[in-house]
Formats: structure tokens, sequence, C-alpha cells
């Protein structure tokens, strides 16, 4: 059986869709990579499903079609440029979009939605798909998330080493493989997602390039630290979060102490609270990490590689291109990863990072 898959994502930075053509046969090579933005239209609505509002289902089941078309675009032109026939591809690992996430609340198992039309994606492509990998987990008494330790594991794990793997989306999770061979994954917080939507209400940009306009200004340390009481971040894992916590409203409620900022030094103080949370985490959890690598869009800017760099001295703070894969191909990588373990019902042990019962399949799959 052809050992080829596919992996889709599309994140909480809501930027795009990221595709890999990955072949498992002998190891991991990545055949192929693709990408495509969101119209404004689509984003716009994504985002606002991330809120309750007029005719959710509706709106949510026209987008979750219209995401689909993007997703199929990527994977025609993954083919197109590996030469792959459809044919010759095992499964598509399909995310969705995530927009609500509130595991073990309300009735104590709570729910994770990512949009997504699995059969309409099958249909358009002739392949395969795999899809919903969270709500499996989230059954069995699991976050949903982070799901991509299983695969950094994988992927950038070396024996006897302390590594970390930190995915810098719109939100931040961090993979710590100990030397001992045990394995602790959780969400830290913010990643790009505040900092992408400041910039975009101040200055028309969708990010701020390799972290400039963050780099002109000084952090505010009172915003810093009314930011950084926010409990989530002293809550021990497992725990993960997203736009339901982390969002304008969240941010907005916090600058009411602080009318006379420029918007400048805000996305400043945006910045420090990524690498601060982050950094933080690492001291707390795996203090003598001897290289930390970075991967998702928050390893292009660098400037806040650099204040990574900076609160972890005595740990190698490096991209994940230097590890063998380019930042941007990581996660899509990993959903072809899950893709395939769902194919051949390996089960993964949930507990270390999500907190699951124990070990489980996660995904359904729809056939083409």
């Amino acid at each position: 059986m052809s050992e080829i898959y596919i992996g889709l994502m599309s994140g909480t930075s809501l930027d795009g869709v990221d595709g890999v053509l990955a072949d498992f046969s002998g190891g991991l090579r990545a055949l192929a990579h693709a990408s495509a933005p969101f119209d404004p239209g689509l984003k716009a609505e994504l985002l606002a499903l991330n809120r309750s509002g007029a005719d959710e289902i509706h709106r949510g089941e026209l987008a979750a079609n219209a995401l689909m078309k993007v997703y199929a675009a990527v994977v025609a032109e993954l083919l197109s440029a590996s030469g792959v026939a459809a044919g010759s591809v095992r499964a598509i690992g399909a995310h969705g979009q995530t927009v609500r996430h509130r595991p073990q609340e309300f009735d104590g198992t709570g729910y994770t939605v990512q949009l997504c039309q699995p059969a309409l994606l099958a249909e358009l492509t002739g392949i395969d798909v795999v899809a919903d990998f969270r709500t499996r987990d989230v059954a069995a008494g699991g976050q949903g998330a982070p799901l991509a330790p299983f695969f950094h594991r994988a992927l950038f794990g070396r024996a006897g080493e302390a590594i970390g793997v930190l995915n810098i989306g719109g939100i931040s999770n961090l993979t710590l493989l100990r030397a001992d061979g045990t394995m602790l994954g959780f969400d830290c917080g913010p990643g790009n997602g505040l900092m992408d939507g400041w910039i975009q209400r101040h200055r028309g940009q969708p990010y701020d390039a390799e972290g400039a306009w963050a780099a002109g200004a000084t952090p505010h340390a009172g915003l810093l630290q009314a930011l950084l009481a926010e409990p989530f971040f002293a809550k021990a894992p497992p725990k993960s979060t997203g736009r339901d916590l982390f969002n304008e409203a969240w941010l907005q409620q916090r600058l009411a102490g602080f009318p006379t900022l420029s918007p400048q030094q805000v996305q400043a103080t945006l910045a420090e609270l990524t690498a601060s949370a982050c950094s933080a985490d690492v001291l707390r959890h795996e203090a003598r990490l001897g290289r930390l690598i970075v991967c998702g869009g928050g390893a292009l800017n660098m400037h806040l590689m650099g204040r990574l760099q900076a609160q972890l001295p005595a740990t190698q703070v490096v991209s994940s291109a230097d590890a063998g894969l380019p930042p941007l191909q990581v996660e899509a990588t990993a959903f072809a990863w899950l893709a395939r373990k769902t194919v051949l019902r390996e089960k993964l042990e949930l507990q270390s990072t999500t907190g699951a019962r124990g070990a489980r399949v996660l995904g359904g799959i729809w056939p083409a």
C-alpha cells in the first residue's frame, strides 16, 4: 500500500492553508509544499464564527464548504508540483478550522469544533480523507490539543537528549522531549494571534514582518505584568487554549488601564508576552533544555526568536529549518503523519499531552 499522504492545516492564525505531500516509506520525505491564503471574506467569516452570532449553523456549514474548496486547490497544487497522481496518495489528513475550543467545560466533557466537510473534500479530490482528529481525545477526557507533540517526537526526538519543540502559530504550544524518553506537551498561550490582530488593526498589515515594528519600541512592564496575570499561564498541564480566551476582547479589557500607550509599544509588549510565556514554561518544566526548535510562523519573526534566545540563554534556540523541516511545513506534515496513524489504526498514548484516559485512535475516515 502507498505510504504517500497529504497533510492540510489551517490554524488559529487564520492566514490560510498549508499543505504537504509526504512519503513515509523508509522515514519521512516531504515531496512538495503548497499554501493558499484565505480571501478576505472567508477570513472575516471564520474569525466571526469564533464568537456567538446569528445563524451560526448555516454560516458555519457554508464556511466549511468554502474552506474545503481552498483545501482541494492546495491538494491539486501539491499533486501538480510533485507529479504524483491522486490514486497514489493513501489519504489526506485534513485538520479543518478551529472555531471553538472548550474541552472539559460546561458538562465535564466540553467540546472542540473544527469546521470541515471531509465528505466534500473526498468528492473534490478523489482521495480518502481523515479528519475530526480532536473530538475522540475530548471524548476520552482529554484537552483535544496539542496533537503535534507525537509527531515532534517522531521527527525531532534524539535518545538521551532534552529537546523542546515550540510551535508558534496563532496559539503557541510546547513539546518537551526529555532525555529519559518521557514527553510533555501543552499550549503555552498566545502565539502570533494577538500580534497579528493588533498590526492589522493599526497598520493594515497581515503580520509584523520579522517583528520589525515590535522591535522598534520598548515593551511596557506594567501592561506585560497585567497580561501575564491571566490565570491560564499559571495553570499546570495538561492545558490547551484558543481564541475563546486570547482574543481582541481579552486584550482590550487589559488595555483599559493603559490608555496612553502607543500602538507600537503595545505591539512590542505583545511580542514580549509570547516570548515570556513560552520561556517561562520551558524554565518551569525543563530548565536544562539543550535545544529549542521553533516552527510555525513565529519562527520567521526574528525579533521574537531573539527574545526567546535572550530569555533562555542556556538553550540553543533554532528554526525547525535547521533541524530538517521548514517552519511552515511542520504542522501540515504532522497531520499527514496523524492521518497515517489513523489509517493503520495505531493508537497514540495521549496521557502525557492531552490528559486523556489512555491510548486512542484519533480521527475518522471518509473514503473517496
